[in-house]
């Protein structure tokens, strides 16, 4: 088998990157994905950083033993706690990985007509400061606005009943946001773009919402096209899921991400 016949892998805490993996099936039809949801642990976005290091670099091991080409970290709570160590773990097997963070501030960056960021996201990528440290990096004069929301990906996770209870939660998170006179949003947790229709009427049409799939997508095909090993000898490629939970609930909910069929493609495994 050659390298670029090999799939790509993919993990998040739960279904969320499945709308990463959307992107990704869309934009590169041709390749073949594993995706691990690591829903019995869910959520990553309340856990301490250490814990975070732990279980991600736990999942990035396996998903690198089941022979990969690429492994992308499709969580941003996992990529703000252990961003690095999996890196590390990629080069020490010849494996390139691809995170949410930089390319999404990349791109909030290159739109933002007032200079004014905001980022919505878990309390644990809040806390690390990556989107904070991600847009410094790129040199420009940003003011950036971080609003922690420890109860969204949940609310998400746990199906489609949206409520005025729920609004009035999302309208508590945009407010800071308003009071900001942010241009461009950062969706910093790839469960948010579910929930997009409800921030955009929040926040108003004028300003853009930031979500990760595109980026990503993006990102991976540069990596492959510099690498040589982009699939293309094919149309459509395969996609499978692995989950640490339970696996009838993940298609249930993961078919609604993912906007594709899941059943009979996904298997419960131990990590």
């Amino acid at each position: 088998m050659t390298r670029s016949s090999l799939p790509i892998g993919v993990f998040d805490s739960g279904v969320g990157g499945l709308t990463v993996l959307h992107e990704c099936l869309i934009s590169l039809p041709a390749e073949d994905f594993i995706y691990l949801g690591d829903s019995g642990h869910f959520p990553y976005g309340t856990k301490t950083a250490e814990e975070l290091r732990d279980r991600a670099s736990r999942i990035a091991a396996e998903m690198l033993g089941r022979g990969v080409k690429m492994l992308v970290i499709a969580c941003n709570s996992a990529t703000a706690a252990a961003g690095d160590e999996i890196r590390s773990l990629g080069s020490d097997a010849g494996v390139p990985v691809v995170t949410v963070v930089g390319p999404e501030a990349e791109i909030a960056a290159s739109i933002s007509a007032n200079g004014r960021v905001g980022v919505l996201a878990t309390p644990a990528t809040v806390e690390s400061g990556a989107y904070h440290h991600a847009l410094e990096a790129i040199g420009k004069p940003l003011t950036v606005t971080e609003v922690a929301a420890p109860d969204l990906a949940p609310i998400i996770q746990e199906g489609p009943t949206f409520d005025e209870e729920v609004l009035d939660t999302v309208r508590g998170y945009c407010e800071p946001l308003r009071q900001a006179d942010i241009d461009t949003l950062i969706l910093g947790c790839t469960h948010y773009p579910l929930v997009a229709p409800m921030l955009q009427r929040m926040l108003g049409r004028d300003v853009s919402l930031v979500t990760a799939g595109h980026a990503i997508a993006a990102a991976i095909q540069r990596e492959l096209v510099g690498r040589g090993e982009l699939s293309e000898d094919r149309v459509e490629g395969d996609y499978r899921f692995l989950v640490t939970g339970d696996v009838d609930s993940f298609v249930e909910v993961g078919t609604r991400f993912l906007q594709l069929p899941l059943a009979g493609r996904a298997e419960r495994i131990d990590v």
